[in-house]
């Protein structure tokens, strides 16, 4: 996948493969757990997203748990994307190539988290990782 139509600038300005993203947070009960493995692909301005015909699964998923679970991870991605300065324009088509769920502590909530997780993980493969601001030394008399 991809296009001639991609605006310069545009994100992604590349393709980016294989992108894996593991969403794991143990506060209590219930706990989250999402792992996702996506592609970024160069594409017209916009947004595309799909579900790869022969989808990975660690384990068995019934279909409508898995169509809610790539529901979540479509809509992680596009409020994402939505935050992107308005000069990397969003040019994108993200395939979802591989799930993992937990049982008992993966749920929506945690793939809309891996969407939003796996835009920046691509932003800080093309543009490295966000700046941190400088600490300031000790207070000087």
């Amino acid at each position: 996948m991809t296009s001639d139509d991609t605006p310069p600038g545009a994100f992604p300005p590349r393709p980016l493969r294989d992108l894996r993203v593991v969403y794991a947070r143990q506060a209590g009960c219930p706990a989250d757990f999402a792992e996702i493995v996506v592609d970024f692909e160069p594409w017209e301005p916009g947004f595309v997203f799909e579900v790869h015909a022969d989808l990975e699964r660690r384990r068995p998923v019934p279909a409508s748990e898995l169509a809610v679970y790539a529901a979540a991870v479509e809509e992680g991605l596009r409020a994402e994307l939505a935050t992107l300065a308005p000069e990397f324009p969003a040019a994108v088509a993200v395939v979802l190539r591989a799930v993992r769920v937990h049982e008992v502590d993966s749920h929506a909530g945690a793939f809309r988290t891996a969407g939003r997780l796996a835009v920046r993980r691509a932003l800080a493969e093309v543009h490295g990782p966000p700046r941190r601001p400088k600490r300031s030394g000790p207070a000087q008399r």
